[in-house]
């Protein structure tokens, strides 16, 4: 996809230092591995989701620096001329692999590979976390508020209370974790996700009367719409929208109040109209938590906004980009060794990892092996890693509705306290292999 801007500047000041300082060095050319995984999960989640790959592989084909960028870069003195030179002919030629965009990963999950020299690769890093973080973030919050919602149709409308651009990705990766619709626009005319609105309280108290809001909104929409009936009294409005539509209204929002209450009261109200087909939708500072204590409540779908562009409470998903392996030397058959960090608290497992999901004879995952040495499954078992570019060529673009089914396996495969909204453990614990990980 073209995104029609340029990404080479959507990054650190401190990769364009470490590029320049090692060019000087001759390191520059030194092949590397990178990876891209989380130490933890949010606290108490039990599994995380891969989200905004696709995205990441646009800015990859993008990432270019111009006259425009290398003007800013040498005339702010960020870089020498000789570095400016080298970004000139930027272009990324390495490999990549990841965990497909829609699978589950869990702590340590080497969800993306990044194999190149050190100059191309180490200048990926900000983007790929920046994309990655909030993909994986917003992905897997409303993963747990789709579960939560048990089948039930869930809208995205969260684009008033994130960035602009910001919310256009947080439709995209609530789509592929079963959200049905969203609220942004932008995000129907990029990625196809199916858009939905209808109106707001403002609506109804621009004309004289609720009455004549409904039928406005039925005059251009037509009795399939949606009424919001909360602007002043409900029960009244009830009356006065299957007054005006028919027993074939399509549905009413409730925006306040005890929701469960509401509805339940709604829904009475509704049936001893007639309108026994006319859906509730309930919307209001909802979350998993929230969604999953109106589940015995006559609710017929839900609209989640700031909760899911905030990750529920977990904004990002602390993914972090590491170097594991480099080159000896300069040389293209100069042997690798593992590199690891010894940070207290923030060590490395040194080595280009491999990934295989254990699956047992019931089709439930239980086991998530992280190996050095090359991935050997069993006949039940996933290997994890995808290409996604090789040789500097993206061979890893896919529709968005295969993310969006890949999903829904991935978690179908899932131990059943994965779905638990309770505090605990990763679902599937990691091991670690070295060398060849057991058949």
């Amino acid at each position: 996809m073209d995104l029609g801007y340029g990404t080479a500047l959507l990054t650190d000041q401190y990769e364009l230092t470490m590029l320049q300082a090692a060019l000087r060095s001759g390191t520059a050319g030194r092949r590397a591995v990178f990876e891209v995984f989380a130490r933890n999960l949010p606290a108490g989640r039990r599994y995380g989701v891969v989200a905004g790959t696709g995205r990441l592989l646009d800015a990859i084909e993008a990432y270019r620096f111009g006259t425009t960028e290398l003007d800013f870069l040498t005339s702010r003195g960020i870089v020498d001329e000789p570095t400016a030179q080298w970004l000139e002919k930027y272009r990324f030629t390495g490999n990549i692999w990841g965990y497909a965009e829609g699978d589950c990963y869990f702590p340590d999950s080497p969800i993306l590979t990044v194999e190149g020299t050190f100059g191309e690769a180490v200048l990926l890093e900000t983007l790929a976390l920046s994309i990655l973080n909030h993909d994986c973030a917003i992905a897997s919050a409303a993963s747990r508020m789709a579960h939560a919602a048990q089948g039930r149709p869930i809208i995205e409308m969260g684009s008033r209370r994130t960035h602009e651009r910001a919310a256009v990705a947080a439709s995209r990766a609530a789509y592929i974790t079963g959200f049905t619709t969203t609220s942004n626009l932008e995000a129907g005319r990029l990625y196809g996700v199916p858009t939905a609105g209808t109106s707001a309280h403002a609506f109804t108290l621009l004309h004289d009367g609720e009455r004549n809001a409904f039928a406005a909104q039925l005059d251009a929409l037509g009795e399939g719409t949606t009424l919001l009936v909360d602007t002043y009294d409900v029960e009244r409005a009830v009356r006065t929208a299957v007054e005006l539509a028919g027993p074939s209204l399509g549905a009413v929002r409730i925006d306040s109040g005890d929701l469960g209450l509401m509805a339940r009261r709604v829904r009475e109200q509704l049936d001893s109209l007639g309108a026994t087909g006319t859906r509730i939708v309930v919307t209001g500072d909802l979350d998993e938590y929230g969604i999953a204590a109106l589940a015995a409540a006559p609710v017929d779908g839900y609209g989640v906004g700031t909760s899911l562009v905030t990750g529920s409470g977990a904004p990002t998903a602390s993914l972090v980009y590491k170097l594991v392996a480099r080159a000896d030397g300069p040389e293209a058959d100069a042997p690798m060794r593992p590199a690891a960090k010894r940070s207290v608290g923030k060590p490395t497992r040194g080595g280009r990892k491999t990934a295989v999901r254990r699956i047992d004879g019931r089709g439930v995952a239980y086991a998530e092996t992280v190996s050095t040495g090359a991935p050997t499954p069993g006949h039940r078992d996933r290997v994890l890693q995808v290409p996604l570019v090789r040789d500097g060529e993206i061979i890893g673009r896919e529709p968005l509705r295969e993310a969006r089914e890949r999903h829904a396996r991935s978690v179908a495969e899932l131990p059943a306290t994965a779905l638990q909204l309770s505090r605990g453990e990763p679902a599937v614990p990691t091991e670690y292999v070295d060398g060849d990980p057991p058949r």
